[in-house]
C-alpha cells in the first residue's frame, strides 16, 4: 500500500532591492541583525514571558554552525536558529524556530545578487511541514511577518546605511 502523499506548503518568498553592494547587503543582514530586527514587536523573550521580561538584543553569529539568538535584559538567551550555510556575500541559510522546538525548525535561505538597482535580496522560508497541523497557519503568519520584518525593517535599514 503506497504511503499517503505529503502535502507540501509553498515557501514564503520576499524580495527587496537595496542600493548597495552584495557585500554590504549581506553584512547589513547578518552582522547588523541586532540593529534592524524590530525587537519591540518581534521578541521571543517578551512573548514567552507574557511581556514581563524585556529583550536587550539579538545576534547573528557569522559562521556556519553559528546561532541566531535573542538576549534578554537580565542576560537570558533564546535561540532562534542555527546557520547551516555561510557563503558571504551571496548566500546564507539557517534554521528558524523562534518560540518553537528545534525539531520543528524551518529553513530560511537569503540570497544576495547584483541587480540594476544595487542588490536584490531574496528571502525564502520553507519546510513548513515540520510544524504539523499548525503548518499552514504559521506559513500565513510569516507571510505577513516577513513583509514587515524583512520587507520593511531590513530594507529600510539597508537603504539608510547605503544613503549615509
Amino acid at each position: 500500500m503506497p504511503a499517503d502523499p505529503v502535502e507540501t506548503i509553498p515557501p514564503v518568498v520576499k524580495t527587496v532591492t537595496v542600493d548597495c553592494t552584495p557585500e554590504e547587503a549581506f553584512r547589513y543582514f547578518t552582522a547588523d541583525f541586532g540593529k534592524w530586527w524590530p525587537l519591540a514587536t518581534h521578541s521571543c523573550i517578551a512573548f514567552s514571558s507574557g511581556h514581563t521580561q524585556k529583550p536587550a538584543t539579538c545576534t547573528f553569529e557569522q559562521r556556519q554552525g553559528g546561532r541566531i539568538f535573542e538576549t534578554g535584559a537580565s542576560g537570558e538567551e533564546h535561540t532562534w536558529g542555527t546557520v547551516l550555510s555561510w557563503e558571504p556575500p551571496t548566500r546564507v541559510v539557517f534554521t528558524w524556530h523562534p518560540v518553537g522546538e528545534e525539531r520543528t525548525a524551518q529553513t530560511v535561505e537569503v540570497r544576495f545578487t547584483t541587480s540594476p538597482g544595487g542588490t536584490e535580496v531574496v528571502l525564502t522560508h520553507s519546510d513548513w511541514e515540520r510544524l504539523g497541523a499548525l503548518a499552514q497557519q504559521a506559513r500565513d503568519g510569516y507571510d505577513q511577518g516577513w513583509e514587515s520584518v524583512f520587507g520593511s525593517s531590513y530594507a529600510e535599514y539597508a537603504r539608510g546605511r547605503a544613503a549615509a
